[in-house]
């Protein structure tokens, strides 16, 4: 049995040269698995959004349209086209949402300028809410009599009347 792990051990490397030439010969296309292939995938997948999650890039998701637009752009990538050509191919496609950065242009200007406009109303609502609890306690607060402030003051320096 060890005599026949052996032989085909060898025979292996005997033939790696030849398999190694022979992959030289006809260079292979790129795949999502060459260095440089997969920095432009990740780098593409990073700019984009996934339209389930909303929160993560199409990088960082593993929801299946996520994967489906990792596909999309990995075979872009094949076809020879620029990231550029991509990102365009994909926001003809999705619109601006699926873009983690929207250009700021009218259809876009309520993702930039929403979380401001709420932040101010919150804080403008804070500050009503506010001034309406003081009128309503100062409304409802009653002055003390002679009589239970000189109590207060007997009860804060300690005596026990």
């Amino acid at each position: 049995m060890k005599r026949v792990l052996f032989c085909l051990m060898a025979l292996c490397i005997a033939a790696l040269p030849a398999l190694q030439q022979t992959a030289r010969a006809g260079e292979a296309a790129p795949t999502e698995f060459d260095p440089g292939t997969h920095r432009r995938v990740l780098g593409i997948s990073q700019q984009l959004r996934c339209l389930v999650c909303q929160n993560q890039s199409i990088a960082d998701s593993n929801a299946e349209l996520a994967v489906d637009l990792r596909n999309q752009v990995v075979a872009q990538i094949k076809q020879g086209r620029t990231d550029k050509e991509i990102i365009s191919y994909m926001v003809e496609r999705y619109g601006d949402f699926v873009l983690y950065n929207p250009p700021l242009k009218a259809s876009t200007v309520i993702l930039w300028a929403g979380p401001a406009v709420l932040f101010f109303v919150a804080l403008i609502w804070g500050y009503v809410a506010l001034r309406r609890r003081k009128v309503i306690v100062s409304q409802t607060e009653r002055r003390l009599t002679a009589e239970e402030k000189k109590r207060a003051e007997e009860l804060l320096r300690g005596g026990n009347h």
